[in-house]
């Protein structure tokens, strides 16, 4: 069983900035590719981002946070972050870190975090 565990949602102005961390239990976490997904109220689980195992040369984006959101990941400390900038009413939700998976669906991640909630205001 792997534990994830968010931390850095809060209440930022519109075009603020946030970093997510996502700290994983997982002694293979290297291993894992890892994302990032998020929820708002009366909406399905929607894929933000994720990074690829190793190295994390490799990242993918949900089109509305391309060139404003980063993922990133440090094996040394079991860790991956998500630095948002330029933040939008829009990106309001609990957003969820996930762990070994593949893809962008909800369903092919094994391990979850309890979520963090982000909450921008207009």
């Amino acid at each position: 069983q792997v534990q994830l565990e968010e931390s850095g949602g809060g209440l930022v102005e519109d075009g603020g900035s946030l970093r997510l961390s996502c700290v994983s239990s997982a002694r293979s976490f290297s291993e894992h590719i890892m994302a990032w997904f998020r929820q708002a109220p009366g909406k399905d689980r929607e894929f933000v981002a994720a990074i690829d195992w190793g190295d994390g040369s490799s990242a993918k984006y949900l089109d509305s946070v391309k060139g404003r959101f980063t993922i990133s990941r440090d094996n040394a400390k079991n860790t991956i972050y998500l630095q948002m900038d330029n933040l939008r009413p829009s990106d309001t939700a609990v957003y969820y870190c996930a762990a070994r998976g593949s893809g962008t669906s909800p369903a092919m991640y094994d391990f979850w975090g309890p979520g963090t909630q982000v909450t921008v205001s207009s």
